[in-house]
């Protein structure tokens, strides 16, 4: 099972919106074939590893481990615990069920009605772990949202002066790169209208290789300007705002009511355009909102060798935040937090 998740855990970032799958195939104690999900639409982990076998006749006195519970229903590809019981393999081992509505169980009970022996719970809140986003949007309604800063060692996050358009950077080049390679790994990025007056930044991996993110702005009155370098780009780009509902190409003005948890209206809206993961990027302000609502579920909290001696306050860290690990990024430090109160 450790094995499945190893695998599964490539296919970070390409998935949507489906979750992170990984199989193996043992025969007499050796695993003889392998596979992962590694794209939205795309085979699942258990055809891959069953595919990977090239003696087919060992499948009928093998067993599939697998880190999710198969599927059991037509979608844009057949379902998987079809395809098991038709291989002849006669043992399966899940990792945890699969809390998606169209599956349930369902593909654990076909298996069973069938003839096969199936066991379920095996390194499960590892299985859990790895799709925390997955079930986030299944069991929470909303997508898993990760917060990030970077802070100096003093704790501003930004000088009280700074040239309009022009980011400052408090982190060094190795820590930058893990960031965008974050960005790949999330569904949609957010910032504040601030965040684009101020540094005027792309909010892509372009240090990195993966999917680009889709893009979120909170802009209540609508003052974010077009020329900006986000608008250059072409992914869906979503405007929460309280002016105008309407969409032009790429461009998509999400009317909030700003009076009325806007947060969680926001969260309603992803919910139902299937984003899975969110990094919240800032700026304080913005932060500031998901953490005093109490609607996150991890921080990445970086700070970086250089001091401001006047700035923008970093966001406090109280005591809803649990310490998770800490490690470094060349000179720069990085913690992990968790919510525990969104576990």
């Amino acid at each position: 099972m450790q094995r499945c998740l190893t695998l599964a855990s490539k296919g970070l970032g390409n998935t949507y919106p489906n979750p992170l799958v990984g199989a193996v195939v043992v025969y007499n104690g050796k695993i003889i074939g392998e596979g992962w999900h590694k794209k939205a639409g795309e085979a699942h982990a258990e055809v891959f590893a069953i595919e990977a076998v090239n003696d087919k006749s060992k499948l009928t006195k093998s067993t599939l481990v697998v880190s999710l519970e198969p599927c059991s229903h037509y979608g844009k590809t057949p379902p998987c615990s079809k395809l098991i019981v038709e291989s002849g393999i006669q043992h399966v081992v899940v990792g945890m069920k699969d809390p998606f509505d169209a599956v349930h169980g369902r593909g654990i009970k076909h298996l069973q009605n069938c003839g096969v022996k199936v066991e379920v719970g095996v390194l499960e809140d590892q299985c859990r772990e790895l799709n925390k986003r997955f079930l986030s949007i299944v069991e929470k309604k909303r997508p898993y949202i990760i917060l990030k800063w970077a802070a100096c060692q003093n704790g501003f996050i930004a000088p009280d002066q700074q040239k309009e358009g022009q980011p400052y950077w408090i982190t060094e080049p190795p820590a930058q790169q893990l960031v965008h390679k974050w960005r790949a790994e999330e569904q949609a990025i957010l910032v504040g209208r601030k965040t684009i007056e101020v540094d005027n930044p792309q909010l892509n991996v372009r240090l990195w290789s993966g999917k680009q993110p889709t893009k979120l702005i909170i802009d209540p009155s609508c003052k974010v300007k077009v020329d900006s370098k986000i608008f250059q780009l072409k992914e869906n780009i979503y405007i929460y705002n309280n002016k105008k509902q309407e969409s032009h190409q790429n461009i998509h003005y999400i009317l909030v009511d700003f009076n009325n948890e806007p947060l969680t209206q926001m969260m309603n809206h992803l919910y139902q355009i299937e984003i899975q993961s969110l990094i919240v990027e800032g700026g304080a302000a913005t932060l500031r909102h998901f953490i005093d609502n109490g609607i996150w579920d991890e921080a990445r909290v970086l700070t970086g060798q250089k001091k401001i001696s006047k700035g923008l306050r970093a966001p406090k860290i109280n005591k809803n935040f649990h310490l998770i690990t800490k490690n470094m990024c060349g000179v720069d430090k990085i913690q992990f937090f968790k919510n525990p109160s969104c576990d």
